[in-house]
């Protein structure tokens, strides 16, 4: 009797983005055990990140070190200037990183917060005098004519017109805010400041990081959240509500994306959300498929975090910048457990990022400033990796026995793909390999006698590979060198002789 050939069609396989948390026997394989340099684009399909295209052409005040720290300053004369930190400097440029720091000031480490407020750019960091950038020269804060009451501090917030700082030490639960419009005013005018040390829910907290949304100020603690409504004007401003058990782990991991506020807590990324008509404080988790992940991470970390936040990319990327790891989750839908979908970018060298005012995304790496664009990173190709979860068949009891791959890819000009399979959890996988040729796109009118003729934008692949082996469950991947041309996996058509039970 003839053995049944049964098929699995993985139709957009990590649709879903990565799971690592659910058992890889149960997965619905439009998940992906990894899903490596990819996003998920906007057709749904799983795809290869875009690469960095390094802007700056001298670098010389850089050194050896790493741009940690990118702003765009954005200025009313509409001649915005980026700003940057690195090797223990201040920079200006892009092409030439020019050295802008003060004279005679002694700068230890490169984890400034870098802000825009009214006209010009404000720098704070732990231990360190606050320093603003006019548009012409960096200098102290306290330098500046008429500062007054200028406070020290590692967070820095600029909204409803003031400057909000958090204090250091011990002022760890203190937020001031400066006159309204005036940065460098933190005593006179309508500046003041607010002891939150009796607010904390659980008692005791420290500051991390501030938002402001919808006229809330929002005070991340470590362990815990405090809401005061009527930001707008901070003298009367009233609490509002209190999360407790819920904190930030990181100010470089808070995020606005518009209509919410992204931030990295000890168990994984949260979203905070306010309903006004009901008075409430839904926090969500969005990093549910890979919460271990996530946490290991944390566990680790001893430098930097970094984030970013692109509507045009569709994204929000958070950097571990210590193990040079960065989670890209996808913010234009999420999974059935309120989960965005998410992949991993490794080893990319990315320690900054920050989004420009006309959308550009650029990258800080030791190269100096990219821009995120193209397929290639720095004129390198870099490696694209797809891997299923363990396929059954519906039948876990079964011998399965591979007979045939059916990749189909779109783009992928001129790549080298290794297709992959391995049985039973096995770590060595059987690979078959293919070059993609280079495709010419044919458009409308043109390339009149060839196949291709009203063919636009990128092309598809289809191709048909002999499998070998067998076992009870099989995970099926693929790999891609990316270097120039992008690449979609539309879908993997896997088909297996389904044997005897065992």
């Amino acid at each position: 009797m003839a053995q049944e050939l049964k098929s699995i069609n993985l139709v957009a396989p990590a649709f879903k983005g990565i799971n690592t948390e659910d058992s890889p026997l149960a997965q619905d394989p439009s998940f992906a055990e990894i899903a490596d340099n990819a996003v998920i684009d906007k057709r749904g399909r799983i795809a290869a990140r875009k690469g960095h295209s390094v802007l700056t052409t001298n670098k010389t005040a850089l050194g050896s070190g790493t741009v940690r720290v990118i702003k765009e300053f954005d200025r009313s004369s509409g001649s915005n200037v980026v700003l940057s930190a690195g090797n223990n400097k201040v920079f200006t440029g892009t092409t030439t990183l020019t050295d802008a720091t003060p004279g005679s000031y002694t700068i230890t480490a490169d984890n400034w917060k870098i802000v825009n407020f009214n006209d010009k750019a404000y720098l704070f960091q732990d231990s360190h005098a606050p320093l603003v950038y006019d548009g012409t020269s960096v200098v102290t804060l306290a330098s500046v004519s008429g500062a007054a009451g200028v406070v020290q501090g590692n967070e820095v917030c600029a909204a409803y017109g003031r400057l909000w700082v958090v204090g250091t030490g011990s002022n760890s639960s203190v937020v001031y805010w400066s006159d309204l419009l005036i940065g460098h005013d933190f005593s006179g005018g309508t500046s003041g400041s607010v002891d939150i040390s009796k607010v904390w829910p659980d008692g005791h907290d420290e500051i991390v990081a501030l938002a402001a949304h919808n006229g809330f100020l929002i005070i991340f603690g470590k362990h815990s959240i405090v809401v005061y409504q009527g930001a707008e004007a901070p003298a009367t401003m009233t609490l509002s509500d209190t999360v407790a058990g819920v904190g930030c782990v990181d100010r470089d991991t808070v995020q606005y994306t518009g209509t919410d506020v992204l931030f990295l807590s000890h168990t994984g990324l949260k979203s905070f959300s306010r309903a006004i008509q009901e008075k409430s404080m839904p926090i969500s988790s969005l990093s549910g498929n890979i919460t271990k992940d996530i946490i290991n991470a944390l566990q680790t970390e001893n430098t930097f975090f970094r984030s970013a936040y692109s509507p045009e990319e569709g994204f929000y990327l958070l950097t571990f910048v210590g193990q040079d790891n960065t989670y890209c989750f996808d913010v234009r839908g999420t999974t059935e457990n309120g989960s965005y979908r998410v992949t991993r970018w490794p080893s990319t060298g990315f320690s900054s990022y920050t989004r420009k005012e006309d959308g550009t995304f650029l990258v800080g790496t030791s190269e100096g400033i990219s821009k995120y664009t193209g397929y290639q990173d720095n004129g390198l190709g870099y490696r694209f990796k797809y891997y299923s979860p363990s396929l059954t068949f519906g039948d876990s009891s079964r011998v399965k026995i591979l007979k045939k791959l059916k990749p189909t890819l779109v783009g992928a000009n001129n790549a080298t793909v290794f297709l992959k399979w391995a049985y039973d959890f096995q770590g060595t996988y059987a690979t078959a390999e293919f070059t993609v040729g280079d495709q010419i796109t044919g458009f409308f009118n043109e390339s009149e006698y060839t196949a291709v003729e009203f063919t636009g934008g990128a092309l598809t692949n289809q191709r048909s590979l002999n499998a070998t082996g067998y076992g009870t469950s099989v995970v099926v991947g693929l790999e891609a060198e990316i270097n120039g041309s992008q690449l979609s996996l539309q879908e993997i058509n896997v088909m297996a002789l389904i044997g005897k039970l065992l």
